[in-house]
């Protein structure tokens, strides 16, 4: 029997175009891939389907935000077999609890990404009059955001070792015997950066509302020249964004009303779920953050807060982030459910429905170009750095603000931790800043067996494994199976 890489079996599928239902009517977010797209219309409708893929369970729905969180050492687990612990626990192996999907969906939307833009220079080439720019530039960037987040789960950091091995480079569609192997980190981001720098012209200068434009491609070469200690081209793109006047950072009072608004005027990049396309339920984000058995009869209650978390939170009593925090299950006085997700803690949601778990995933923030804009600085102008710092830093108002003088990397480490907890940077922050990890285990009191309390990048279940099932279909990725995992 012919054997498919995750890789090769998304390219065929799209080749294949979509199935349709029982009433052979086609879905909004879907096209076939080789006669349907003609027009600009048609290419509006892939990238609904893109944006749409990117909500999956599998990447910007639930499970990428959910890795980065929970092995980063601000979330714990107060017991073990609820769902998804082994996260937490590093229990990942070549054959079991791979984490597959992400690959598996990764690859998917950037196959989709690869039909598009092949199909759109086949009709440009055949003299359309159709401007097709927006999407190209859409496209080219959410094949950059997918290449770089697939990068920083199976490649080493880029200030580690960026001639490690990374991800397979794929830009154009495949055929089904094509065996991909994985190019270098360093050859990773070469690929994300041209495709960003591509897109950005083709992109508008306005607010995209679940779609990328200007300004989200912008923020996004920001965060990868960031972690490429690139830092004079990250504070300037970071600059562009911040200097636009399109978005804005919230004042105290209303930072976690915030989170019931979708769309909102921090909000540069996010995607779109509504009850009736991408909404997980009890599988959603949200549900995974919040209390056990809250607002469903589902017993919920996966992850919440580390004790480390909460003390940072908590030097300021005052701290407005509080406001999107809860009591957990173990007592009602410790704050260690997190509902962003969720809208509000009393469930809101963000579309003034009673719907809780339809909220929107923001992929990127202003909050966090001014953190990038503050780290950026950092090693050239302090007083500039502590500036962007404190545009964040007072939302602990009762703390002192960062000076030229006080302004350092663990003070905007603390300040990252604190403002973007939840939404899927700790542990990407801390390797690439090559911190020691300390997960709280004594919180829910039980042994963990696949890794020490503390661990660094040098520990090689830091990068995730090349699943067997890829290396049985594509025989040649073997040998770069990440170390530590065999073959």
């Amino acid at each position: 029997m012919k054997k498919y890489t995750a890789i090769t079996l998304v390219s065929l599928a799209l080749s294949l175009g979509s199935c349709s239902n029982f009433l052979d009517v086609k879905p909004t977010n879907a096209i076939e891939a080789e006669s349907a797209i003609t027009t600009a219309a048609d290419a509006k409708v892939v990238i609904n389907g893109l944006m749409r893929n990117m909500t999956s369970s599998n990447y910007y729905g639930r499970n990428f935000p959910l890795y980065a969180d929970v092995k980063g050492g601000d979330l714990t687990v107060l017991s073990q077999g609820r769902g998804m612990d082994y996260l937490y626990t590093f229990n990942h192996s070549a054959s079991a609890n791979t984490f597959n999907g992400i690959w598996s969906q990764g690859f998917n939307c950037i196959a989709q990404v690869n039909n598009l833009l092949e199909n759109v220079e086949r009709i440009k080439a055949a003299g359309t009059l159709e401007n097709f720019d927006t999407y190209i530039g859409q496209a080219l960037t959410a094949r950059a955001i997918t290449n770089f987040d697939l990068v920083r789960l199976y490649g080493k950091s880029y200030n580690d070792d960026k001639k490690a091995w990374g991800i397979p480079n794929i830009t154009t569609k495949l055929a089904s015997e094509s065996q991909m192997l994985r190019n270098t980190v360093e050859e990773n981001y070469a690929q994300i950066l041209t495709d960003l720098l591509a897109a950005e012209p083709l992109l508008a200068k306005a607010k995209g509302n679940g779609y990328i434009n200007y300004y989200a491609n912008k923020a996004m070469q920001a965060r990868v020249h960031l972690y490429m200690e690139n830092y004079a081209k990250a504070l300037e793109a970071a600059e562009v964004v911040i200097n636009s006047g399109v978005y804005k950072l919230y004042e105290n009072e209303a930072w976690v009303d915030s989170w019931k608004k979708e769309f909102n005027d921090e909000s540069i990049f996010e995607l779109a779920i509504y009850p009736s396309e991408g909404d997980l339920l009890n599988n959603s984000l949200g549900a995974y953050f919040r209390r056990r058995a809250h607002g469903s009869s589902a017993i919920l209650g996966y992850f919440m807060a580390s004790t480390d978390f909460l003390n940072r939170l908590n030097q300021d009593p005052t701290d407005v982030r509080l406001g999107i925090m809860a009591n957990d299950e173990t007592s009602t006085s410790r704050l260690g459910t997190c509902y962003k997700y969720s809208g509000s803690t009393s469930l809101s949601g963000d579309k003034n429905s009673s719907n809780n778990t339809a909220v929107n995933i923001k992929v990127i923030r202003l909050s966090e170009v001014y953190l990038i804009a503050a780290e950026a600085a950092l090693a050239t102008d302090k007083t500039k750095a502590a500036s962007y710092l404190n545009a964040i830093r007072k939302r602990s108002a009762n703390l002192a603000p960062a000076t030229a003088a006080t302004v350092s990397l663990d003070l905007i480490a603390l300040e990252r931790s604190k403002e973007l907890y939840g939404e899927g940077h700790r542990f990407f922050d801390m390797i690439r800043w090559n911190k020691t990890i300390t997960f709280d285990d004594d919180f829910g009191g039980f042994n963990v067996m696949q890794r020490t309390k503390s661990i660094d990048r040098t520990f090689y279940k830091t990068l995730l494994p090349i699943a067997v099932d890829e290396i049985n279909a594509n025989p040649g990725i073997a040998a770069q199976q990440n170390p530590g995992y065999g073959n």
